[in-house]
């Protein structure tokens, strides 16, 4: 069992914050970045974040950088997306996607290409 399952999403008003959760299952972050993109009917998807298999690299979108953080706890097999400082201009369904690192644990890139594993994605929503 392979799998990527969100959690988390919910409505915030501008300016507020939310954590959202992605929990891995059947593989192991130690050998996985963990990448989170964000989409919205009739819009291209946009990465948002990375996080090297390694725990050591973070890479961020231009458009959340300075108000969003990734980070993870290996023990619990999961990796999280800090998001504050909302906008409305947020509001999308944040999905996370797995890419094996193919031996470079520092590796930490948003090309969806290689994403080996997605998940369903969880709704935020910012009013304006």
């Amino acid at each position: 069992q392979l799998r990527l399952v969100e959690s988390g999403g919910g409505l915030v008003l501008p300016g507020g914050s939310l954590r959202i959760s992605c929990v891995a299952s059947g593989f192991t972050l130690d050998t996985y970045s963990i990448v989170w993109y964000r989409e919205a009917p009739g819009k291209m998807r946009e990465g948002v974040s990375c996080i090297s298999s390694s725990g050591s690299v973070t890479n961020y979108g231009d458009l959340v950088r300075g108000r969003f953080t990734t980070s993870r706890d290996i023990a619990k097999n999961t990796v999280y997306l800090q998001m504050n400082s909302l906008k409305p201009e947020d509001t999308f369904v944040y999905t996370c996607a797995a890419a094996h690192n193919r031996g470079n644990p520092d590796m930490c890139t948003m090309w969806s290409s290689l994403m080996d594993y997605w998940g369903q994605g969880t709704q935020v929503t910012v009013p304006s």
